[in-house]
């Protein structure tokens, strides 16, 4: 599933991001989601959210729904 619905997206999901500096290349980290930072209901390039670990960037690929 991909990451441009907020409501598909939760805190303790554990999904793909691309951060601001791997958006030329599209490399992709893994976390848990900690916050969403997008408050809007859709975005085109994914929900921006900010991992547990403190990386900011936008969702992906959701790979858990817990």
């Amino acid at each position: 599933m991909d990451g441009k619905t907020r409501a598909d997206v939760k805190p303790g999901s554990l999904v793909n991001i691309v951060l601001k500096k791997d958006q030329r290349s599209g490399t992709l980290t893994e976390g848990v989601v900690k916050d969403l930072l997008t408050s809007s209901a859709y975005h085109p390039r994914g929900i921006k959210v900010r991992l547990a670990d403190g990386q900011i960037g936008r969702v992906q690929e959701i790979i858990d729904e817990d």
